[in-house]
């Protein structure tokens, strides 16, 4: 019994220093969409800057498909170990259980959450080509030109808000799917769509540019970015907020004191002046957060989603 006691003493600092050394190898960082959009340049931009308060490198994994569901899963079904973790936008965590009725995860018992990373508004963009420079000669092109009304989205958020969109102005606008949020920005400059509904990193430049047109934003209050587009409501369609985040999230059953570690690591980093320089340059707000308060956003965001696609028909199966 004593020499049980005596290794137990000897093992107790090795296993505390063990906990302490996370993370002593790569981190593996699953982004559920293709390189080039908005979520994967978020991914990179920030990863950077975790690795380099970590110790240790990061390295952004793509896993897209099936608006997101693929990556996610992956990710939920992964060692709880801390060494895959998820970026993990609002869309695939929240729309999607709203939209699929058959998800291979549960965004709330399947995941542990770390931290908000950051908050925008989508952005309503139009073909530069297009003789429309206002929300409402939008709706009254679209009514006037069904045939010609197509819509670029390539995940379950900027579906969702579209179909809203379509709904509050009576229009018949049709979807055309696209792999990521980048290449719907690039439909739109080659005029392949008239319409898209997009997150702002992909598309900040391109409205700069001139390569396609803002109309508005989908937030309560007008963006500083963009401080010229007006929102939807005062473009004349109320009730269009859609407000988006992405966040960090592991695996369910991850050790608290993992989770803890990169809550305060990626809240500190969001908060630094290059990171908040670098948001405010794509229209991006930073959040930071607990993990607590992640967790009960997307509860009430799967809430308000599920009432929208069920309003809408929405269904992605």
């Amino acid at each position: 019994m004593k020499w049980l006691l005596m290794l137990s003493c000897a093992l107790l600092p090795a296993l505390a220093h063990g906990q302490a050394a996370y993370p002593s190898k790569t981190i593996r960082l699953v982004v559920p969409f293709p390189p080039a959009g908005a979520t994967d340049i978020l991914s990179r931009d920030l990863m950077q800057r975790v690795s380099a308060r970590i110790g240790q490198q990061v390295v952004v994994d793509n896993r897209p498909g099936a608006g997101g569901t693929i990556g996610s899963d992956l990710v939920a079904k992964s060692a709880p170990d801390g060494y895959t973790v998820l970026m993990g936008p609002s869309g695939p965590m929240t729309i999607n259980p709203a939209t699929y009725s058959k998800l291979r995860y549960s965004p709330t018992r399947d995941f542990a959450p770390i931290s908000m990373i950051c908050s925008f508004p989508l952005i309503v963009a139009v073909d530069a080509a297009l003789p429309v420079r206002s929300v409402k000669e939008l709706i009254d092109y679209a009514r006037a030109n069904p045939a010609k009304s197509n819509y670029a989205s390539s995940a379950g958020i900027f579906q969702i808000a579209t179909e809203m969109f379509k709904q509050r102005t009576r229009t018949a606008i049709e979807m055309i799917p696209y792999k990521s949020s980048g290449e719907s920005v690039q439909a739109l400059i080659s005029h392949q769509v008239m319409l898209t509904i997009v997150d702002p990193p992909p598309a900040a430049g391109p409205m700069k540019a001139g390569s396609i047109r803002g109309l508005a934003v989908t937030s309560s209050t007008r963006h500083p970015s963009w401080p010229e587009l007006p929102t939807m409501a005062e473009a004349g369609v109320p009730d269009m907020e859609v407000p988006v985040w992405t966040a960090f999230f592991a695996p369910a059953k991850t050790p608290a004191a993992v989770i803890a570690r990169l809550q305060r690591e990626v809240a500190r980093v969001v908060q630094t002046a290059e990171v908040k320089e670098r948001f405010a340059g794509m229209g991006i707000d930073p959040v930071g957060g607990s993990a607590e308060d992640l967790g009960r956003q997307v509860e009430r965001d799967i809430a308000r989603w599920t009432a929208v696609a069920k309003a809408a028909n929405i269904k992605n199966d």
